[in-house]
């Protein structure tokens, strides 16, 4: 226990150390070349002017960009060498190489027989059924090569206390191999639980990995925890290790939660491995969160898109179809696990659900912890609204981060003024993403509702439809309903004006944030 507490304290150190040096290398450059002021003033304006044509010519978001070009405006001589650092998201030549190499490995698994088979006849069976739902599931297999699946069975789990101990069970039967990918991993009653089956399992010589994200885990976890599980004959690999503060990289973070047992089981949701999530510690009042649990073909995919993360991060090659799932159970519906990473052009979680939003016919729900959006989800959430459809969002009452939660509340009067219902859940934190519509379709996973999780992040999910789990899901919202407090758009107008008039401007800076 001491070399675990002095490893987190070392890194701790470290990573200070590292901040102030590069802050201070950053002033003292900046110092010197002030001292050429007329040729430092002059490249600094034109880089800021290039980076602004650059930005303006950017397939992204216009907030996105009106975030950027103002402090560039502002800041000429800084403004632009900032984008430079921390605005563009661009893989170095050996990411981009190794990208398309695990696309393909991927491509090729999730093609292979007879399970690409089973999901054309998904498909097609899809198709007969809804012709709006197979656009979506087409978009989402193009978009995230993620087929839609029959042959699975799903669960919904409506708080982390009820899928802990099942996914335990799942665990304590694992025969061949154990994956788990979270953003936080905290040493507790959850994670050392977890670590002595993963221990005893190591053991019997079932394959065993760990991948977490070095930013979740750079306060709670050591520098060198993967050498201490490789002691137990534990695979482990960290996702996108801090480096340097000025990296454009530094905001790309794996935001996935996945636990995948034989490529038969797997978990997904909101929950990391943490005891909040499943109500061992109190932390912003009670933790609202959610999973599911997948049974069957549609695991396959759960499977592909970690072990495309896991070469990615580690730089190795796997033969994917090792690990295809032998189990296929009776139809439930359809599903459909899907991914949205950071280095493409697709925003895949953003538009699934503005294609939900835009093909519902009597209500949409959704639970986010934050709600900070773009004017084309805003739009989507409005036109719906008017469009006389029951559109209702539950946030927490508690936050997690007192700037973001006013950046949430800051969009609610325009989405309030559009007859969308705003609710905040009152005993503590909402940190659940789920959206449910007619009672035909809904999406859980790890999709917040803000610029990070939408752009940035590396995120994943699962859409069902016609899927029994669909009730459950519809019925946890209105449980947590019954415990909201409605935000009214009188209350809203009421604010001062010097209060409503910092919320807009700090909404400019939001997908900074």
């Amino acid at each position: 226990m001491k070399r675990f507490s002095d490893g987190v304290l070392l890194r701790i150190s470290v990573i200070a150390l590292l901040i102030i040096v590069q802050v201070t290398a950053l002033i003292l450059a900046f110092l010197y070349f002030t001292t050429l002021t007329v040729y430092f003033s002059i490249a600094c304006s034109a880089i800021s002017l290039l980076v602004t044509l650059v930005i303006v010519r950017r397939d992204s978001s216009p907030e996105y960009k009106i975030a950027w070009i103002i402090p560039i405006l502002i800041f000429p001589l800084f403004g632009g060498p900032l984008y430079l650092f921390f605005g563009r998201i661009r893989p170095t030549r050996r990411e981009a190489e190794m990208g398309k190499t695990v696309s393909m490995r991927r491509n090729q698994a999730v093609n292979a027989m007879p399970h690409s088979r089973n999901a054309r006849i998904a498909f097609d069976a899809l198709s007969l059924k809804n012709k709006e739902a197979a656009i979506r599931a087409s978009y989402i297999k193009n978009t995230s090569l993620a087929p839609v699946y029959t042959g699975t069975q799903a669960k919904y789990f409506a708080q982390g206390a009820d899928v802990f101990p099942e996914m335990l069970k799942d665990l304590e039967v694992a025969q061949k191999s154990i994956f788990l990918e979270y953003f936080i991993v905290k040493p507790g009653i959850m994670w050392d639980a977890i670590l002595e089956i993963l221990k005893r399992k190591a053991a019997q010589g079932v394959d065993v990995r760990l991948m977490y994200d070095d930013f979740g885990c750079m306060f709670i976890l050591p520098y060198h925890y993967p050498k201490i599980l490789a002691e137990f004959s534990i695979k482990c690999c960290v996702f996108n290790r801090f480096t340097s503060l000025f990296s454009s990289r530094f905001n790309n973070r794996d935001h996935r939660k996945l636990c995948i047992i034989d490529g038969n089981v797997g978990y997904t949701g909101g929950i990391n491995i943490a005891d909040e999530y499943i109500g061992r510690v109190e932390r912003f009042g009670h933790w609202k969160d959610s999973a599911i649990r997948l049974e069957g073909e549609a695991v396959w995919s759960l499977s592909a898109m970690f072990l495309a993360l896991w070469c990615y991060t580690a730089g190795c090659d796997e033969n994917f179809l090792e690990y295809r799932p032998a189990r296929t159970m009776p139809d439930d519906g359809f599903v459909q696990p899907f991914m949205d990473v950071p280095m493409d052009s697709d925003a895949v979680g953003e538009v699934v659900y503005k294609q939900i939003l835009g093909r519902a016919k009597r209500y949409v729900y959704v639970t986010t912890p934050y709600l900070i959006i773009g004017s084309s989800l805003i739009g989507a959430l409005t036109e719906a609204a008017k469009g006389g459809i029951d559109v209702r969002i539950i946030t927490p009452k508690i936050p997690d981060k007192k700037t973001v939660f006013l950046l949430t509340q800051s969009y609610y009067e325009v989405l309030l003024a559009a007859g969308v219902k705003i609710y905040e859940y009152t005993p503590g934190f909402m940190h659940s993403k789920i959206i449910v519509s007619d009672d035909e379709t809904a999406v859980v996973g790890t999709i917040n509702l803000d610029y990070r999780s939408l752009y940035l992040h590396h995120e994943c999910a699962v859409s069902v439809y016609e899927s029994s789990c669909i009730r459950a899901v519809r019925d946890d919202f209105l449980e947590a309903l019954e415990l909201s407090q409605e935000i009214s758009l009188s209350s809203r107008e009421k604010l001062p004006f010097v209060k409503r008039l910092a919320l807009n401007l700090l909404r400019i800076f939001s997908p900074l944030m």
